[in-house]
């Protein structure tokens, strides 16, 4: 139990600003971002710098707290929820938020964790240079959590998930002591890599106080097109057939349920459908250039397209003809998560199939669930390049209370989806993690080395169990 006794001692190390008590000021950040999880915390400990992290997390070892850690609370899988019964003290890295250096001849940007991604977008952009990593949630979530979680989103096809920005890493462990390993080394052979081991440990062997992050070049000029095809093994050849005449300067690859592209335009005010034609799916692409070297973007995306229809892979495709358009297709795609969870209780999957397969499970799995639980409808949209879609399955219509329909029917439709995804030689999760959502599915479907060396490494790293509990590491008699 967590006594006032405790928490006068986090005062004391942090001060009054570095300790929130009050209920009405901790409740929304003691639920996640979906509703799914609620926990309770005595207090948040928000600590303004690393030196501030490393003395409360040695306190918070002396005196057995738990610490989960938090920045932005926009995870999906309930990664930063702390524990129902109160045991857990929320550890909030928001006030860590300052940009420490960010240099365009290095290409590199040090930030600290509580640095807001949209926030490092603009001063990147303001040195000509951008960071590569962009999602839904840019405008709160941060770079610690980021890193932690190993975050994707829409650019990966070109520059990599989080783990492939990251340069370096700066972290408290479990013990309080700080790990500095912010220099971006390209070569160092000093044993294990604790800076990837830390890269999507979703906070349970550190706390990632800052990280050294890799920087791209300014786009000079980019081409947006919205492509309308008949199936999602028309959308592969079109990204086949892009990949082909634009070479690397694909950034981005999306594929959208017409279905799932109703949800946006009847939800999110001032959109509309890019084309005319409503086909059954549609494609968002992105070619990028650096220069300003002829042909540019455009023209060279209207010639990929033009072969697209005389292939008969397209059906109907605009290209925006000013960044007030790319936004406008961009924020389609951006506003289906928030779409998606309008239309009432569903259960949400971030999964992983290789990308000659995905089209194929798209349809598949789309049509074997709505078979198997009769009045369900489920679709899916995300990240074709990368083999990564968010796949969703949505209660009957009128279900009116989400929470039973889910305690009723979750653990079944988990398990059927699950077992899809497996068969088909993919992951249980893409670029959400595990949380506390999927650690039963891990434990169950995982191999048993997986399992042990995951159960191994935490117990080295936390052997008091006191970072993040009860998320990503299944339990005894879970796998």
């Amino acid at each position: 139990m967590i006594g006032q006794d405790m928490i006068d001692r986090f005062v004391a190390l942090l001060g009054p600003k570095g300790v929130v008590t009050d209920p009405d000021d901790i409740a929304p950040w003691a639920s996640d971002w979906r509703g799914r999880y609620r926990g309770a915390a005595a207090a948040i400990l928000s600590p303004a710098s690393t030196q501030e992290v490393a003395a409360t997390v040695a306190l918070a070892a002396e005196l057995g707290v738990a610490l989960v850690p938090q920045g932005g609370n926009t995870s999906m899988v309930g990664g930063a929820t702390p524990p129902a019964d109160g045991s857990a003290l929320i550890l909030s890295l928001r006030r860590m938020n300052r940009i420490r250096s960010l240099s365009p001849d290095d290409n590199l940007a040090v930030c600290e964790a509580g640095v807001i991604l949209s926030v490092l977008h603009d001063a990147a952009e303001e040195a000509g240079r951008r960071f590569p990593l962009s999602l839904g949630a840019k405008g709160s979530a941060t770079i610690g959590g980021l890193v932690s979680t190993n975050a994707g989103g829409t650019q990966v096809l070109r520059h990599g998930t989080m783990r492939a920005l990251v340069e370096g890493v700066e972290a408290v462990l479990p013990d309080g002591s700080i790990f500095d390993g912010l220099d971006a080394l390209k070569k160092d052979n000093r044993g294990y890599d604790i800076k990837q081991l830390l890269i999507g440990a979703e906070g349970t062997l550190g706390v990632v106080t800052a990280a050294s992050l890799r920087l791209a070049p300014a786009i000079a000029a980019r081409a947006v097109g919205w492509v309308g095809v008949q199936t999602p093994a028309d959308a592969l050849a079109l990204l086949r057939l892009a990949e082909t005449m634009l070479g690397d300067s694909v950034e981005g690859f999306e594929v959208i349920a017409d279905e799932t592209l109703g949800f946006v335009l009847g939800h999110i005010p001032g959109t509309r459908s890019p084309i005319e034609t409503r086909t059954p799916w549609h494609v968002l692409i992105e070619v990028d250039h650096a220069d300003l070297s002829e042909p540019g973007p455009s023209d060279r995306l209207e010639a990929a397209l033009a072969e697209a229809f005389e292939r008969g892979i397209a059906v109907d495709a605009a290209i925006a003809a000013n960044e007030a358009q790319a936004e406008a297709f961009w924020r389609i795609r951006e506003s289906l998560s928030e779409s998606e969870k309008a239309q009432g209780p569903a259960l949400q999957y971030d999964i992983s199939v290789p990308v000659a397969k995905m089209p194929a499970f798209m349809i598949e799995a789309a049509q074997a669930a709505e078979q198997a639980f009769p009045g369900t409808t489920a679709s899916s949209f995300g990240h074709l390049g990368d083999g990564n879609v968010h796949f969703h399955v949505r209660a009957p219509k009128g279900t009116s209370d989400g929470p039973a329909w889910i305690a009723a029917e979750g653990q079944a439709i988990n398990a059927f989806i699950h077992d899809a995804v497996v068969a088909a030689g993919g992951s249980i999760s893409a670029e959400h993690g595990i949380g506390q959502m999927k650690r039963t599915e891990l434990g169950r479907l995982a191999s048993p080395a997986r399992i042990g060396a995951l159960r191994a490494i935490k117990a080295a790293f936390d052997p008091k169990g006191l970072f993040n509990p009860g998320k990503l590491i299944p339990l005894p008699g879970e796998g």
